[in-house]
């Protein structure tokens, strides 16, 4: 009985894109995208495959293009509610509910989103490309600057005296990852005998950035003041700074093309239209902030997108 309710509750919540479908007269037969099937018929109208995919894409149960199983229990739940929708929107169009002027301007807004939806995603289709990928990332490989990586290992101590008994340590032939187990105050490295992996001196403090300009795969470095006592760091390796690879780049640079062509598809939209806004903001009325998790305004397509520095390893 619940299970039934929310289904019910789900086709309410789309009834005014149901009443969109059935003035357009859809639910034909013919399919509406190559290799469709029908899943049922509702007092004659088809209901295909590809209706209920779009039915749990819209639910977000599954991503845009990921396949539904016909056979899972999830494809016979979203099929129940696009059968749920269709009764419901016909029964409104029955009993003239398309007509009333609010159903109409809701009925307008939903069109508009659907609308404005096609005509992003398939601008963004023609942007997020394979050779748009790969040409951004070759040209950002070609602007990226080259730094050395080192690698190395620290041990933390309370004070300088202690650090020059634990250098004498080492001199006698002691293991740097065994005294770095024992002794360093540094909980996020000391169990992992003080490695730090592959890194460039700028993502370092200060200090380190100094004491390290140089260095040589083998030297021991320090005391280094650190935030509650020194560093020795022993310097594993230096090389050169492996770039991000294609793949690691490819979600940054897609949600770059994405994010620039659609600002520039709506800056030649609103360049083109006649636009006046009529309700002014009140004096003294505070702007609206954008969500924390707004994305950022993209740069130029001339710039490429902040380069991300590879995975240490």
């Amino acid at each position: 009985m619940a299970a039934g309710l929310f289904r019910i509750a789900g086709a309410v919540a789309a009834l005014s894109l149901g009443l969109a479908a059935c003035d357009r007269g859809g639910g034909g037969d013919a399919p509406p995208e190559r290799g469709d099937r029908a899943v049922a018929k509702v007092d004659g109208k088809t209901v295909w495959v590809s209706d209920v995919k779009r039915e749990a894409v819209a639910q977000g149960l599954i991503g845009e293009g990921e396949p539904l199983d016909p056979t899972s229990d999830l494809f016979r739940q979203m099929t129940d509610e696009v059968i749920d929708q269709k009764l419901l929107a016909a029964e409104a169009v029955r009993r003239k509910l398309d007509k009333d002027p609010v159903a109409e301007r809701r009925l307008a807004a939903a069109r508009d989103r659907v609308l404005g939806d096609m005509l992003v995603e398939r601008t963004v289709a023609d942007a997020v490309t394979e050779e748009n990928i790969r040409g951004l990332y070759e040209e950002q490989q070609k602007l990226a600057r080259t730094t050395l990586e080192i690698r190395a290992r620290q041990i933390v101590l309370a004070t300088p005296a202690e650090a020059e008994q634990v250098k004498k340590l080492l001199a006698a032939g002691a293991s740097f990852e065994a005294l770095a187990m024992e002794r360093s105050r540094d909980a996020a490295t000391r169990f992992n005998g003080g490695d730090l992996g592959y890194f460039t001196t700028d993502v370092m403090p200060e200090a380190y950035e100094t004491a390290l300009n140089g260095a040589r795969a083998g030297q021991l470095v320090g005391p280094i003041p650190v935030e509650g006592g020194v560093a020795l760091v022993r310097v594993e390796d230096v090389r050169q700074e492996q770039p991000i690879s294609l793949e690691a780049a490819r979600p940054q640079i897609v949600r770059f093309l994405t994010y620039d062509r659609i600002r520039d598809l709506l800056e030649r939209l609103r360049a083109k239209a006649k636009l006046e806004t009529l309700l002014k903001p009140e004096a003294g009325a505070p702007k609206a902030v954008p969500p924390a998790d707004a994305p950022k305004a993209a740069p130029k397509p001339t710039n490429a997108p902040p380069q991300t520095k590879g995975a240490s390893s």
